[in-house]
């Protein structure tokens, strides 16, 4: 029986290299070998795991003879050339199913930050200043709730708004019959219309980079507040700064960043964006470093659903 090794070119929980080896895999670490170092290893690669350290494009796949599939901790496939893999029959898994709550949790916890000021009043009690009237908040009671993007994270986020009163409306250019007495499916006019929040829950593609710009905003109807946990370059953050001035956005929850690379460690080293610069000022902001999906069940999930889906096939 001819070998199946499975590189593992980023690290991910264990049980994913567990199950495999019980199932008669054969895995090898690569956390640090370089892409060139990584080539002479390729052409014995059965499957390989990855999150998004490298780009898997024709140059790389051109490496690897025996591959049958690549398995992508995580949701989204940017960094991966889908067609190449389709042309050489590579078959790719990703794992959306594993942190779709935690992504859900993360985008309720930002809003609820959002709505009741929770960074400004934090910061002004640590250094003595005791101001409850500038920090009053607003209740998340009787809002319409616009969810672009009805997959396994925006649907997972409508489910954890079920025990608030509020109005939930989801638009999916690719999905349709998904309403329920939970959420109203709608075009992207009546969020447009309607919407006094609006969550980002779409992949980053050619038809989503700066999906909202100054066109966007110029159609919303009310002020609203914005969450992208999905991907970065979703918004342009331009546009994000200019509606902060005017008033038409209140306040932006932001998991991820338009400026993020592979590697975003070394972006603070550099003389920052001014937009960025603009954002950081403000109290109206809530960050954090592309962590919505990261929690420590997620972390166990997201390899847990891979060898699922691996395993399955391989059974088949």
């Amino acid at each position: 029986m001819q070998e199946r090794l499975v590189i593992f070119v980023d690290s991910v929980h264990p049980i994913l290299e567990e199950r495999l080896t019980q199932a008669g895999f054969v895995c090898q670490r690569h956390f640090k070998t370089t892409i060139e170092e990584l080539r002479k290893f390729l052409p014995r690669a059965y499957g390989l795991v990855i999150r998004s350290r490298f780009t898997i494009d024709e140059s790389f796949l051109a490496n690897c003879a025996q591959l049958k599939f690549i398995a992508r901790s995580g949701s989204g496939l940017e960094n991966i050339d889908q067609q190449a893999c389709q042309k050489r029959q590579i078959l790719l898994y990703n794992s959306p199913e594993g942190n779709r709550n935690a992504v859900a949790e993360h985008a309720l916890g930002m809003l609820l930050n959002l709505l009741n000021k929770l960074n400004k009043a934090d910061k002004e009690v640590r250094s003595g200043i005791w101001n409850r009237e500038q920090n009053r908040g607003e209740e998340l009671d009787g809002k319409t709730l616009g969810i672009i993007g009805y997959g396994n994270n925006g649907a997972a986020f409508a489910k954890k708004l079920r025990g608030f009163d509020v109005k939930v409306l989801a638009h999916d250019k690719y999905k349709t019959g998904f309403g329920d007495h939970f959420v109203q499916e709608c075009t992207l006019e009546a969020i447009h219309q309607q919407a006094d929040v609006i969550s980002f829950h779409i992949p980053q593609n050619k038809e989503t980079k700066y999906f909202f710009n100054e066109d966007f905003l110029s159609q919303m109807q009310k002020p609203f507040y914005l969450l992208n946990l999905s991907r970065g370059k979703i918004v342009n953050t331009a546009a994000l700064v200019k509606g902060l001035d005017n008033g038409q956005i209140k306040g932006a929850g932001l998991d991820v960043l338009e400026y993020e690379q592979k590697s975003f460690e070394s972006f603070f080293d550099q003389e920052l964006p001014t937009a960025f610069q603009s954002l950081i000022q403000r109290d109206n902001i809530c960050f954090s470093p592309h962590v919505g999906g990261w929690t420590s069940e997620s972390y166990v999930k997201l390899s847990s659903v891979l060898a699922d889906k691996i395993l399955a096939d391989e059974n088949a």
